[in-house]
């Protein structure tokens, strides 16, 4: 049985204390020893060796690291032979792997902090605790279970705990639960379903929430990690990340491009193993050189300077991101953001401001403009019947409802004109006795001297205040209705009443305590409610126009989740709201058929919001998590991109969290959302441009080999067809701008291949039509250069095909080059600057790069042939856009 469900004479019995004297110093010793400490458990924390084979062994990294060993080997093997050995290669290589894996060390390094702000929050404090009879002061971390807790107004919980005793006992659980309101506490509360969630468990407090009215005894049920704050604090440190969409999309890419490189390598050395052996038997130095020729393949056909763009290219997008308020502390949820087609956001703090506010209110009729407010019963009674601050900064002190009712007044029109503030109110008033709030009565009663008159104020709930008031059914009538059209919204209603007390002296007899409240005059009503934030309305519909299926997941009940829900049209007849407690006993299978219907499930607890995070990506989604409270800490690091509210969050979700939003606004995901598409479509355009190089140069390779050609490179133009291909050139790719029809796209799929068929024909096609133009070239001489020009010719010609070429690859779909010609500045400036080098190199370098410099006609001709490839990819778009009108 739960402890929340058993006898308290039980309960107490089976931890072996008693409610008046507490444990004895050995009973104390004997339940530690049986159910533990009050301190959260730690798991050894990786070493930093270990953190940098981690980082190490992705598979981009890894591929990286293959292709620095074999240009390792091949640089040897020339060296050893006597031909031309370029080492600066390798060292660039080694450059980037170590590059790569500082910034992922650096930039993840800080995981493991989650688990140190919720430890924090249990640090150690002084307790008022009964032990051997009398009440002393104990450290929190001294604390056993069966211990006698003494807790009041202020004090922060320490353990879990069944109350025994209370009075006006309220307990704010926004931090567990998310529930905004602070949750009314009662020790005689009978619970007896065992699946009431945990923000229902009225007599039960828990380990790191506040007391925010009232005092209570209570008894200690669970310590250290048998807390609720335990067993979060055990997901974080347990939960292992699982590679995002972008990784994996990488890998296969990877793997692929590797297999297809080894294959052509040892088609390309068996065939001239077969072709000496054929004209003239086998030499070493002969089955040596095809060995390094079909390795400089290999070479040719790993993208090696892809992952150095990745970072370089995510990096800059991290700047770029927290200049909308977007914090990336995951340097690759930079890009994953972009993927996200399920968000599963909390509702307080995140959809809502996480501060109460009257929304509404009604004196003699229905005002949905608080500041309208006029009648000077309900400010008396709002001012003198409150116990609540707010400071000058704004910050709620004391209950959130009755500061909510403060700030109310402050605001209002009455306000203005009297000049009077709530505390002026107060000094100019005395008040004469005050009966607090507490659950049993539902109401504050506050006796106060106003202009010589002694007055009764009550505020409460509707009923109780009803049944305080001189008032006609039809009256009553017409007010309820306003009520049940503010409790439909998921207000909360505070309703008013006065009294004026005649010679009445001794307000605190019991006799006359009842008289003060009989026959009042009702004035009317205030409706409270966490409004939802101003810009949540767009970002939602923004979200559904992107093909982004929102749930909330939220601590609240059922009503005010709807409430919610109902007021962004998140639900219909096919997108139902339920409880926790509803799915809880479902198997995987049974929710994982449910989940596409499910948009709002309500008294979420961290466990559901977890199971329905993993069960979501079963089913290749990739889902964000948005979250500002300790209970949304798992879900937030087992998430695909775990998005913290930076303001109101706490520390744990943020240290929990990817991205940390630095002005808690809804709409900064959808921003970051446009921003994580753009840089995954950068990527193609990099990949798109490396990949039609690789495949021309393989071919051209290839073919020159078979055709027993010379090789129509030297090592050094190899080097600068590499620099083009994997530096400055190539990096502006992934430096394009945001288009605008980015958000009008349904998102990636977690399945789909980062290199789409598209991508492959257009890949294939172009590298293609480079290849056979080039060989034409070096076979058929169509261009004209004479026997000593033809080197320099096939370099140049290359060269420039693959820089024209990269403003196709701008585009990836059937879009003219020109619409967005002049958006990537930078990527023009590199380009021009590129050319011009290429020009230096002909002309004036030659003695290093083996090459003579070229005349006017035969440069026009090699720019001409080399812009072809643009002309030929912009008639075959012209084409596909016919086709599709």
């Amino acid at each position: 049985m739960k402890e929340f469900m058993e006898n308290q004479e039980d309960l107490i019995c089976r931890l072996n204390t008693n409610s008046s004297v507490g444990l004895t110093t050995q009973q104390a010793a004997q339940n530690q020893a049986k159910y533990g400490s009050n301190t959260l458990t730690r798991e050894k924390p990786e070493s930093l060796v270990k953190r940098i084979l981690g980082a190490a062994s992705e598979p981009m990294i890894l591929m990286l690291v293959m292709a620095g060993v074999i240009a390792l080997i091949v640089n040897i093997i020339r060296a050893s032979t006597g031909g031309e050995a370029d080492f600066l290669e390798c060292v660039g290589i080694f450059a980037a792997i170590s590059l790569s894996v500082i910034i992922t060390v650096v930039m993840e390094g800080k995981s493991a902090k989650a688990f140190e702000a919720l430890s924090k929050i249990s640090e150690d404090t002084m307790i008022k605790v009964l032990r051997n009879g009398d009440t002393v002061m104990l450290g929190q971390k001294e604390l056993v279970v069966g211990d006698i807790l003494l807790l009041s107004t202020g004090d922060k919980i320490p353990a879990d705990g069944r109350l025994l005793e209370s009075m006006g006992l309220a307990a704010d659980e926004s931090a567990l639960t998310g529930e905004s309101v602070p949750a009314k506490k009662d020790a005689v509360s009978i619970i007896t379903d065992e699946k009431t969630p945990l923000a229902e468990r009225y007599n039960m407090l828990y380990s790191g929430n506040y007391i925010t009215s009232g005092y209570c005894k209570m008894v200690v049920t669970a310590v250290g990690d048998s807390t609720e704050f335990g067993k979060i604090a055990a997901e974080l440190t347990k939960t292992v990340r699982a590679s995002t969409p972008l990784q994996e999309k990488l890998a296969r890419l990877g793997k692929t491009i590797t297999i297809l490189g080894v294959i052509a390598a040892a088609i390309v050395f068996i065939t001239e193993i077969i072709s000496f052996a054929i004209s003239g038997g086998l030499v070493f130095e002969e089955v040596l050189e095809a060995f390094v020729t079909s390795i400089v393949l290999i070479v040719a056909a790993v993208p090696e300077g892809l992952p150095t763009i990745v970072a370089v290219s995510l990096s800059i997008n991290i700047i770029k991101l927290s200049s909308q308020n977007a914090l990336v502390k995951k340097m690759i949820a930079s890009e994953t953001v972009g993927c996200i087609n399920v968000i599963c956001s909390d509702k307080t703090g995140t959809l809502t401001e996480n501060k109460m506010t009257v929304s509404a209110f009604y004196d003699s009729k229905w005002h949905e403009k608080p500041s309208e407010l006029s009648s000077n019963w309900i400010v008396h009674n709002v001012c003198l019947n409150t116990t609540a601050d707010i400071s000058q900064d704004g910050t709620f002190i004391g209950n959130p409802t009755e500061c909510a009712m403060l700030n109310f007044y402050e605001s209002s029109d009455i306000r203005k004109k009297s000049g009077k503030s709530y505390k002026d109110e107060r000094s100019d008033h005395d008040v004469l006795h005050a009966f607090p709030f507490s659950s049993e009565l539902k109401h504050m009663t506050t006796i106060s001297k106003v202009d010589g008159k002694i007055i009764s104020y009550v505020k409460g709930s509707p009923e109780c205040v009803f049944s305080m008031c001189d008032i006609s059914d039809s009256k009553r009538s017409v007010i309820e209705q306003y009520i049940t059209k503010a409790q439909k919204k998921a207000m909360r209603v505070i309703a008013f009443a006065h009294k004026e007390l005649n010679g009445m002296r001794d307000y605190e007899d019991q006799r006359n305590h009842v008289e003060m409240e009989t026959n009042m005059v009702f004035d009317g009503f205030v409706a409270i409610s966490d409004p939802l934030r101003a810009d949540v309305y767009e970002a939602v519909k923004n979200c559904r126009l992107a093909g982004i299926d929102l749930k909330i997941l939220t601590g609240d009940n059922i009503v005010t989740a709807t409430a919610i829900a109902n007021e962004l049209n998140v639900l219909s007849k096919d997108h139902i709201a339920v409880e926790a407690k509803d799915i809880a006993d479902f198997s995987d299978d049974e929710l994982l058929k449910m989940l596409p219907k499910i948009s709002v499930i309500a008294r979420s607890t961290p466990t559901i919001k977890m199971r329905v995070v993993k069960l979501l990506k079963t089913q290749g989604n990739v889902v964000a998590v948005t979250g500002d409270g300790i209970n949304d800490a798992p879900a937030l690091k087992n998430a695909d991109v775990g998005i913290a509210m930076g303001i109101s969050g706490t520390e744990v979700s943020k240290e929990a969290s990817d991205i940390v939003l630095l002005d808690d606004s809804f709409s900064t995901i959808v921003k970051a959302i446009a921003w994580g598409r753009g840089i995954y479509e950068n990527f193609k355009r990099f990949i798109q441009f490396q990949l039609t190089v690789n495949v021309s140069s393989v071919i051209v390779v290839f073919t020159s080999i078979i055709l027993g050609l010379k090789a129509p490179f030297t090592a050094l133009q190899l080097l600068w067809i590499n620099i083009i291909m994997d530096g400055p050139p190539a990096l502006t790719l992934g430096l394009e701008p945001i288009y605008d029809d980015l958000m009008s796209r349904p998102p990636t799929k977690r399945s789909d291949n980062i290199v789409s068929k598209a991508m492959l024909i257009r890949i294939g096609l172009t590298g293609a039509y480079i290849s056979i133009i080039f060989l034409c070239q070096y076979t058929f001489n169509f261009l004209g250069a004479t026997t000593e020009q033809m080197p320099t010719v096939l370099f140049t010609l290359f060269a420039l095909f693959q820089l024209f070429n990269s403003f196709n690859c701008r585009e990836l779909h059937s879009v003219s080059i020109f619409n967005h010609l002049l958006k990537n500045k930078i990527m023009l400036l590199v380009i021009t600057v590129t050319f011009i080098l290429q020009i230096l190199i002909i002309q004036f370098a030659g003695a290093f790069f083996g090459t003579i410099p070229l005349d006017l006609i035969m440069w026009l001709k090699i720019f001409g042939v080399s812009f072809s490839v643009i002309l030929i990819s912009e008639f075959v778009k012209l084409m596909w856009r016919r086709i599709k009108e």
